[in-house]
């Protein structure tokens, strides 16, 4: 799915990324027990469907790269795209491969940015890092059609990128800080009743102070949060590196820095 959108990015634009290469941010209500990932590409959102994301404000203390990532989806929506590029890679420093995908797409088309081929790869080089990536292919491309001076300096930055956003940094950084949130959302839970994350409400709620009646159950809440969790930490394992970029003979040869 994700070499297919690679590939026809020029003609879907950055909508076929937001459909085929992000996990759905975190949506919860009283009736779900979190959100449906997006199936295909034959439905390309418009930057009205876009700019009209919701995304859950407490979500940031708990799952900051899945919030990040709706907050840039939105924002890019709204056609701030200073603000969602700037959105994206806060995300990206919580160890969203997601955001990291986009922003090497991005760098690398020329997407609302000037075209820089060597952070593109870097970018595409962290979102592959994991093992059974679904970025491998975009990376591999993306690698094989660069030249090599293009690789030296994507290495390069590789080398200043990994202490922030490679998976030995960040990874255990967004695990801690979803450990600490859960186990507050354990703590309510224990307690029973519903729980008013802010930015989350239902239907019938007033525009006031939350009423703890109107709030979606603990154990909802706890669901939908896990679920991003899950998505955004797919494929990690322990300290994976990507390891260094290096010249390949041939197109055909195996990118380095996959699983």
């Amino acid at each position: 799915m994700y070499g297919s959108c690679w590939k026809s990015m020029q003609s879907l634009g950055m909508t076929c990324l937001l459909v085929a290469g992000f996990a759905a941010p975190l949506a919860v209500s009283a009736t779900t027990d979190g959100p449906a990932a997006p199936q295909s590409t034959a439905s390309v959102p418009s930057d009205a469907d876009l700019a009209a994301t919701k995304c859950a404000i407490g979500e940031e203390r708990i799952v900051p790269g899945d919030y990040y990532y709706c907050i840039a989806e939105q924002t890019y929506g709204e056609q701030r795209y200073e603000y969602a590029q700037k959105f994206f890679t806060t995300a990206a420093s919580w160890a969203s491969k997601p955001a990291q995908y986009v922003l090497g797409v991005m760098a690398l088309g020329g997407d609302h940015q000037p075209i820089n081929r060597p952070l593109g790869l870097a970018w595409l080089a962290l979102a592959a890092e994991r093992p059974h990536s679904n970025f491998e292919s975009a990376y591999k491309s993306a690698y094989a059609g660069a030249t090599a001076r293009e690789r030296r300096a994507a290495e390069d930055l590789l080398m200043k990128m990994r202490p922030t956003y490679g998976d030995a940094t960040a990874a255990p950084r967004a695990e801690e800080r979803y450990a600490q949130g859960m186990a507050q959302l354990r703590r309510v839970e224990s307690n029973g009743g519903n729980y008013c994350m802010e930015g989350v409400s239902t239907a019938a709620q007033s525009s006031m102070a939350p009423d703890p009646s109107q709030c979606p159950p603990i154990q909802v809440v706890v669901s939908a949060v896990d679920k991003a969790a899950t998505q955004l930490f797919e494929g990690w394992k322990t300290h994976v590196t990507v390891g260094p970029l290096q010249q390949v003979a041939a197109p055909t040869d195996a990118a380095p820095g996959t699983k």
